[in-house]
């Protein structure tokens, strides 16, 4: 049994009546400000993961 094309309709159909496009959009926005904060945290430190393996390497001798 697959998931035919009405079922997702019908879904998404109830998910903006329950919500409403106003509260979708903005949870869209939140997500998508989220993951581009996330990106923009990892490519601010590269050298983070340096450090750790020279404190690694150095406990080892």
């Amino acid at each position: 049994m697959s998931i035919g094309f009405w079922q997702i309709a019908i879904v998404v159909v109830l998910v903006v009546l329950l919500f409403g496009r106003g509260k979708i959009s903005a949870l869209m926005g939140d997500v998508a400000k989220g993951i581009k904060s996330f990106k923009k945290g990892m490519s601010d430190n590269p050298d983070n993961t340096n450090d750790t393996e020279e404190k690694d390497n150095s406990n080892k001798d």
